[in-house]
């Protein structure tokens, strides 16, 4: 159930994101590959990771370290990708062991 609230949760802030994004011009869907090239080509960002939702849609979170510069994608099964959500400060973190949890 979580699991699902958090899917629907992303694709409907996807929806209201998509009008604003700070990456995006004309087009905030395309290929994957061509998305991928575009954001690789004009701010030297590539894919850092990736997670597979229920409905078979792949959510990639591409980041440029050396400019700080981050975009979130959604890949439908169809193949067309589409901007989520863009911006400036990204950051690597190393996982947090949770206290008292077991090593």
């Amino acid at each position: 159930m979580d699991r699902n609230f958090f899917a629907l949760s992303l694709g409907l802030a996807g929806l209201i994101l998509l009008p604003g994004l700070g990456h995006a011009q004309d087009n905030q869907c395309g290929p994957h590959d061509a998305v991928a090239a575009a954001l690789s080509s004009k701010f030297g960002e590539q894919s850092h990771a990736m997670g597979l939702a229920e409905d078979n849609t792949v959510m990639e979170l591409y980041a440029a370290p050396q400019t700080g510069t981050w975009t979130l994608t959604v890949t439908l099964p169809n193949g067309m990708t589409c901007l989520v959500a863009a911006g400036n400060n990204f950051e690597t973190l190393s996982p947090q062991v949770a206290r008292g949890a077991p090593t």
